[in-house]
């Protein structure tokens, strides 16, 4: 097995892995979700509504989404997050886009200055 090579630099051209912001889990409902998590983990909600949820704990956030509503996902703050497509405001006030990566896993590309 090669071992992996910790003395290679990411091209000045690329934007570097810098924060993730949140992982997003599928549920099949948000609110019977949050309290579930809410009673076994100190955590937080930073936003609720129907189809999903923005848990905070100490060191990262968890969002709980309805598939149907929002794709499983990693969100990850980028500084030119538009360099990644539109930016589309979403109901928390955070702008962001969807891309998926060459094995079509989704990611959420979200802007620095989001409020959540």
């Amino acid at each position: 097995m090669e071992a992996f090579d910790m003395t290679e630099t990411v091209a000045s051209t690329q934007e570097t892995l810098d924060s993730i912001h949140h992982l997003a889990i599928a549920v099949q409902d948000v609110a019977a979700s949050v309290r579930w998590y809410q009673d076994n983990f100190a955590c937080r909600v930073a936003y609720q509504d129907a189809t999903w949820a923005l848990l905070k704990f100490a060191n990262t956030s968890m969002a709980l989404v309805i598939p149907a509503q929002h794709p499983p996902h990693i969100g990850i703050q980028v500084d030119d997050a538009a360099r990644f497509g539109t930016l589309t405001t979403h109901r928390d006030g955070t702008r962001s886009v969807y891309v998926n990566d060459p094995d079509g896993n989704a990611l959420e590309m979200m802007a620095r200055d989001n409020p959540v």
